[in-house]
């Protein structure tokens, strides 16, 4: 297993992507399958924008400045993302908007993952060289181990309570 950042960064990407899609095959009235799926992208969500904001995007911003402005927009897009996985997570399936506020979610986080992608991860691969961003992925691996997995465990709380009154 790979401990590069990046490469972690983009298998999470890919994880994401597929419950993306089978949310999106699951037919109109599939409230459980629905209900299941968005649980699942809510757990993958707070652990992969936790990792990122905890230890990703501060060393980068620590150790390559001029993407400082690429920083500030991811926390940004993570703060959308953030308010809208708690919303969904107080949701019943069935609710009127669960579809439509999955949908917002789903756009949002796949344009943010392929703007890191085709843009981010390049000039951060670039930037820092293969033996820091095994060190960042292995910090990563570490944390994933405890990372909250709900919005609303206590090291998520915090951000997901900066994401709402900021």
């Amino acid at each position: 297993m790979s401990t590069d950042a990046i490469v972690l960064l983009k298998n999470d990407h890919q994880e994401i992507r597929k419950v993306f899609k089978d949310f999106e095959d699951a037919g109109e009235n599939a409230h459980k399958t629905k209900g299941k799926l968005v649980d699942r992208m809510i757990e993958l969500l707070t652990v992969h924008t936790y990792i990122e904001n905890e230890i990703m995007y501060p060393r980068v911003r620590d150790l390559l400045p001029d993407l400082e402005d690429d920083v500030l927009e991811s926390y940004e897009e993570h703060h959308v993302a953030d308010v809208l996985v708690v919303e969904l997570a107080a949701m019943e399936p069935e609710h009127e908007r669960f579809t439509a506020k999955t949908t917002v979610l789903i756009e949002n986080v796949t344009h943010h993952m392929d703007e890191e992608e085709q843009d981010w991860f390049p000039k951060v691969r670039e930037g820092l060289g293969r033996t820091t961003l095994q060190e960042i992925g292995a910090e990563m691996i570490e944390s994933k181990k405890t990372a909250p997995r709900r919005p609303s465990q206590p090291s998520a709380l915090k951000k997901t309570v900066d994401a709402i009154v900021k």
